[in-house]
């Protein structure tokens, strides 16, 4: 992108063992914004974006003034924090509160033969289904911030079944008054599946197996990578096989199954389960749930206990700005999250490590096969595990200037074993030796080794509630089931 080298980019204090080359995204910001302030020529930039339901999130930030002879470092500031606003927040239409250069810049990127087209594409007609708009315009011109809250999960009462759906396995379990009684992780390969019918028949399967341990069904929730709305998945990894014309198969799956099991039903992004599964076992808010799984994976609680509505989609937030950062197949955007926080990340670093990975295996087995050469001991293999702690480190920074957090929980196939522990020992560090301020105030949390393989399914059972069954009959509840009752 053009006026890359009009901005700053920051060595870190702590280099990641596998990766020297790594600029972290909330070193560059903080300059940026500690020069701007110094020139005390800095003037308001106010971002709103805009989603589908009519809520509207508003980020305020200061840049150079258009005159000044640093403005050029504007545009590229800008364009990050924007596409960063857009997979965390989520939007059709994006308004530029500020200099008209940013504003004309952003217009430029965010278009159909534009460097961020995939963005652009996405957001406006795939996600929120009408043309995607950059509108420039005065800070005072952005529309008031309106978000849209809301209350979910956390209700443990009944008999339920959850689960959650990864790239390699699926998992589920059956719970009865918030308990596990039952659990299993069942492998499969849904993203190359180019037939619907494949991931009905394994996910139908997966619940009557569930279901059968329990002495009768109250609700199904689920977990999901992807983003869901009125539990219809708009766009996911998991079924990006799926020829478009036979989409809309996918779309109507789980209000298929709530029918064919007739009981209520809710599915949500596998990330935003995580935060919930955080709230429910620290009994706090303010929670950033990462799953470090087939990508990252990311969800949020915030400060009132709710989910937002946002995306936190941040697998492809930018937190690295190198421009030899490497590059997402399916974005081509550099330095975002799924390829610091994933098995992507662990495949990436192998060769560096000295680790050849086997050919002709599931991505799952290849994942294996490091993990295995980690608990042995193996030195590059640890390298890899605490490169992916240094860049966690610098990319909760990164996070807490975009959310307001007290904890970070970290979980997925990626933190299983030794991996989890040495992620967590070197993102504290970094936090302790470069954002101490953070340090006193956020708290990152690694669940037990159960948790993390098994967890969100357990959660994701306690997303619906159950005042009334599917033809309005009222639920009273009474010792270890709910009795239906009219």
């Amino acid at each position: 992108m053009e006026n890359t080298k009009a901005f700053q980019l920051v060595e870190p204090r702590l280099l990641p063992p596998l990766d020297e080359g790594f600029r972290p995204a909330v070193l560059a910001n903080q300059a940026f914004r500690k020069e701007v302030a110094a020139s005390k020529a800095g003037v308001l930039l106010v971002l709103g974006l805009e989603r589908a339901d009519g809520s509207l999130s508003r980020f305020e930030t200061t840049v150079f003034a258009e005159r000044h002879p640093r403005a050029a470092a504007n545009l590229f500031y800008a364009e990050r924090v924007v596409k960063f606003l857009l997979w965390q927040r989520g939007g059709w239409k994006l308004y530029v509160g500020g200099p008209k250069p940013i504003g004309d810049y952003l217009q430029r990127c965010y278009a159909p033969d534009g460097p961020r087209t995939f963005d652009f594409h996405f957001m406006g007609e795939k996600l929120y289904e009408r043309p995607f708009t950059v509108v420039s315009c005065a800070p005072a011109d952005v529309p008031s911030e309106r978000e849209n809250e809301r209350s979910l999960g956390r209700h443990l009462t009944g008999c339920r079944v959850g689960f959650d759906l990864g790239a390699s396995d699926l998992k589920v379990s059956a719970v009865v008054d918030g308990q596990p009684v039952y659990s299993t992780e069942i492998v499969w390969e849904p993203t190359g599946q180019t037939d619907p019918a494949y991931h009905y028949r394994h996910i139908i399967s997966a619940l009557k197996t569930a279901a059968a341990k329990l002495p009768r069904l109250d609700a199904i929730g689920g977990s999901s990578a992807g983003v869901y709305v009125n539990n219809r998945p708009m766009a996911a990894s998991l079924f990006r096989g799926i020829p478009e014309e036979r989409f809309g198969e996918i779309r109507g799956m789980f209000l298929r199954i709530r029918d064919e099991f007739d009981v209520p039903l809710e599915v949500v992004n596998d990330g935003d389960v995580t935060a919930l599964a955080g709230a429910m076992s620290l009994d706090d808010n303010g929670i950033l749930g990462i799953a470090m799984g087939s990508s990252e994976a990311a969800g949020y609680v915030n400060l009132n206990g709710n989910l937002t509505g946002w995306l936190n989609e941040l697998a492809f937030a930018p937190v690295d700005y190198s421009p030899d950062a490497p590059a997402d197949e399916w974005s081509e955007d550099r330095g975002v999250g799924a390829l610091y926080f994933s098995q992507q990340c662990v495949f990436r670093l192998a060769p560096r490590a000295g680790i050849e990975l086997p050919h002709g295996i599931t991505a799952a087995a290849r994942l294996k096969f490091v993990q295995e050469k980690l608990e042995a001991g193996h030195a590059g293999a640890v390298r890899i595990w605490r490169t992916m702690g240094v860049y966690l480190g610098y990319a909760i920074a990164h996070y807490a200037d975009f959310y307001d957090l007290k904890h970070v929980l970290i979980l997925g196939r990626c933190t299983s074993g030794q991996g989890g522990a040495l992620i967590l020992h070197d993102a504290n560090e970094v936090l302790a030796a470069q954002f101490p301020e953070l340090t006193a105030r956020i708290d990152i949390h690694l669940p037990d080794e159960k948790s993390r393989r098994v967890g969100q399914a357990i959660a994701a059972a306690s997303l619906p509630a159950l005042s009334y069954t599917a033809h309005g009959h009222r639920l009273r509840f009474f010792g270890n089931c709910s009795a239906l009752t009219e």
